[in-house]
């Protein structure tokens, strides 16, 4: 196995979330991808098989926890499984999207707390560090009782639009939940910020209330860290044109995009969409309004820092 790297003690794996963005980060770390296969007993029960030595090895597993969240997610803790009882000396868990996190709190009475039992079936796995993307609630890193890194996906977003050179933006944040996401696009862009007022009256259904802020003959872009459904972000963007904007683009770290999210972009009133490569993206799901951003050096960053015992907190800008 090539290890450009120099230290053959790396290694990194893919499950099946999503592999192309496992490469990726495998190319820029300089090692190859590591072997193990994953298949299906004929009841749908997941087999894996890890298909060389990393005993004593620091280990990374590039799983993102989208749809099929059940699927991605039993895959993650049975190789984590494998991987603690093949002698791996550190078994340091990549997940560039954090699913079952937008149940982060009770909102309502007996209501689960998913984000929180998800962390606690990684670390009771045998998972011995977590590195993650733009977490929906940055406090869900205290769910977890083993070291956490959270990157952020504003600085990739933030330089893309640095480099179209918009004239007149305003950063908009689609809710109050998302104002110091918005807060630190805006500090990037050296721009103003506006915020929608909406009521949410059940999940994946929103309502738009009043605007906040002053968007009249500006350049709008919205910013989110995941888009579902898309009903939040394009009533947003419809409404910011109502109101007066010249044009608007959105973007997020987390392009979910599930039932009816491309369709309801395609017919909106958003210019743009920027999205990172977090999520693979099925072919039918892009459309020339999307754009697509790597967060695979970001990542890359992470993993050669923590593995060479270095500062993580530079790359939060």
């Amino acid at each position: 196995m090539s290890n450009r790297y120099g230290d053959s003690n790396l290694k990194i794996f893919t499950l099946n979330s999503n592999p192309a963005l496992a490469k990726e980060i495998a190319d820029i770390v300089g090692v190859d991808l590591g072997k193990s296969s994953v298949t299906r007993f004929s009841d749908g029960e997941i087999q894996i098989n890890i298909e060389e030595s990393i005993r004593g090895c620091d280990v990374y597993i590039i799983q993102s926890t989208s749809g099929p969240v059940n699927e991605h997610l039993m895959e993650l803790l049975i190789m984590i499984d494998a991987l603690k009882r093949a002698s791996a000396k550190t078994i340091n868990i990549v997940i560039p999207y954090y699913g079952y996190a937008r149940q982060d709190r009770k909102a309502r009475a007996r209501e689960p707390i998913t984000a929180k039992l998800v962390a606690n079936l990684i670390e009771t796995a045998g998972s011995t560090r977590v590195i993650t993307l733009d977490m929906h609630a940055p406090q869900i890193q205290g769910f977890f009782d083993i070291p956490i890194d959270h990157l952020m996906g504003v600085p990739i977003l933030g330089e893309y639009f640095l480099e179209k050179n918009l004239e007149d933006i305003v950063i908009v944040s689609p809710d109050h939940g998302g104002v110091t996401r918005a807060r630190k696009l805006a500090d990037k862009l050296k721009a103003p910020i506006a915020i929608i007022d909406k009521r949410r009256p059940r999940p994946n259904v929103a309502e738009v209330m009043n605007i906040v802020g002053n968007i009249e003959g500006k350049t709008a872009i919205l910013i989110d860290d995941i888009i579902d459904t898309a009903g939040t972000i394009t009533l947003a963007a419809n409404a910011l044109v109502e109101n007066g904007a010249k044009e608007v683009f959105a973007c997020c770290t987390h392009p979910v995009l599930s039932g009816p999210a491309i369709e309801r972009i395609q017919n909106s009133k958003i210019k743009e969409l920027v999205v990172t490569n977090s999520i693979a993206m099925p072919e039918e799901k892009r459309i020339d309004k999307l754009v697509e951003l790597s967060v695979a050096p970001l990542i890359s960053e992470a993993i050669i820092r923590v593995h060479e015992k270095q500062s993580v907190s530079l790359l939060f800008d």
